[in-house]
């Protein structure tokens, strides 16, 4: 029972897909998207869409990892949650550039650069999963 779960640890696209879960479901709540003008952090949990977003990218990285067994699943997974990243990324530049203006953003925060690195992270982890479904294929034809 626990040998499968210290299997899962030992490979790294567990770990890109742990930091990915870190960077879209715990650090929102820690970075703020930006600031006002008048000096107030603004946090994801304000908007409707952000909440559901950063909640839907939190899933998937969580479902990715308990599907360490089905790589097929897990790849599939992480695509998806790259796409909702995407949309994420998407509606920051859009409401930064075309909503706001400098009327009422005056200073991006860390928060809008959370999505990038949960894509990078995302890439990284994808390329692992390949790299091991790869490897289980070249053994298969050697049998």
């Amino acid at each position: 029972m626990c040998d499968k779960y210290i299997t899962m640890l030992q490979r790294i696209q567990t770990i890109y897909l742990i930091l990915a879960l870190l960077f879209s479901g715990v650090l929102p709540f820690v970075f703020p998207l930006w600031k006002s003008v008048d000096g107030k952090d603004y946090f994801f949990m304000a908007d409707f869409s952000y909440v559901t977003l950063f909640g839907l990218s939190t899933t998937f990285s969580l479902l990715s990892i308990l599907s360490f067994k089905k790589r097929q699943q897990q790849f599939v997974l992480g695509r998806l949650n790259m796409i909702f990243n995407l949309i994420l990324l998407g509606l920051f530049v859009y409401r930064t550039l075309n909503l706001s203006g400098e009327a009422s953003v005056s200073e991006k925060g860390i928060g809008m650069f959370l999505p990038i690195v949960s894509i990078v992270l995302l890439v990284l982890a994808n390329k692992a999963i390949k790299k091991d479904e790869d490897l289980v294929k070249s053994v298969d034809r050697l049998r």
